[in-house]
């Protein structure tokens, strides 16, 4: 397991970036001003020399104390919001084991409610890739897969051949801490994996007897910013202005879920959550959304 280092900090901290911007789909606002306080973190460790392998919470009290004197109450949060995300990445990639900063306390803000795609929006971009191509094939199935199952952009990725089970419609996924967990998928994400394994993906693997499910033109498992780019190129051609990242396609599966009726507890276990008061912003969503119809359809609204 490695260590923390004083010349290693700085390439966590653009890891940790890269992780948020593609896995977290955060916004670019966030991604800047995260980026900006943990350089503010580095720079304090080295100027003041702390042994890296052994920050502690009273190290990083320590630094929140001299942020207090300098920032409002709201930039103060950020930061300790960005720190804590900071060690919790450091711990799910296995680069440390103990996470100092999970006993700082952030003062509490208001929820910001996930962007989704409508329903039209995710069949306008489902419908973008080429059925011509082995390019479009793969890229429809990649797609109609994320949508159907929720997936995090690094769970699509990382998928293996022995993941799959198209014959009763499960895919097998490896999540967050090494949790398993079974994920149904439907017929229309069936029928493009089917498309794809039989006419595709020979063309991308070219007999080298890849594992991994879907595989870039030079035979290798995507990147999760390969991905990204790919899907913003079809959400660009289908004409959708919004933001888009694959966890906005992993908010719009359990958003449309709960508004054709599904329950809490069944959309928790698809997404992978440990606990369900993270499924339960959803519900905000499902309100929001109820509201929206309201206004724009009752009479006396």
């Amino acid at each position: 397991m490695r260590l923390l280092q004083r010349d290693n900090l700085n390439d966590l901290i653009d890891q940790f970036i890269n992780y948020i911007r593609i896995e977290r789909g955060v916004s670019k606002n966030t991604i800047e001003a995260y980026s900006r306080d943990l350089k503010g973190f580095a720079d304090f460790i080295a100027k003041n020399k702390f042994n890296l392998e052994k920050i502690d919470v009273a190290v990083l009290t320590e630094y929140i104390n001299y942020l207090s004197a300098k920032l409002s109450r709201r930039s103060l949060a950020r930061n300790i919001s960005a720190i804590r995300t900071f060690f919790k990445f450091l711990v799910l990639e296995g680069i440390i084991q103990e996470n100092p900063a999970r006993l700082l306390e952030v003062p509490k803000v208001s929820k910001t409610l996930p962007g989704i795609l409508n329903e039209h929006e995710i069949e306008l971009l489902l419908n973008q890739p080429s059925l011509n191509s082995a390019i479009g094939i793969r890229d429809k199935a990649m797609l109609e897969l994320l949508y159907a199952s929720g997936l995090r952009v690094s769970e699509l990725v990382n998928l293996k051949l022995s993941n799959l089970n198209m014959s009763i419609g499960y895919i097998k996924v490896m999540g967050k801490g090494s949790k398993e967990r079974f994920v149904p998928i439907g017929e229309k994400a069936i029928t493009a994996l089917k498309r794809y394994m039989s006419i595709a993906r020979s063309k991308f693997d070219k007999g080298k007897g890849s594992p991994y499910l879907f595989l870039n033109s030079r035979g290798k498992p995507f990147s999760r910013q390969g991905f990204w780019k790919l899907l913003k190129s079809y959400a660009r051609k289908a004409g959708i202005k919004k933001r888009i990242t694959p966890h906005i396609i992993r908010h719009s599966f359990a958003t449309h879920l709960l508004q054709n009726g599904a329950d809490l507890r069944s959309v928790q276990m698809m997404l992978g959550h440990s606990d369900i008061s993270t499924t339960q912003i959803y519900t905000h969503v499902d309100r929001t959304y109820l509201k929206e119809v309201y206004n724009k359809y009752h009479p006396r609204a």
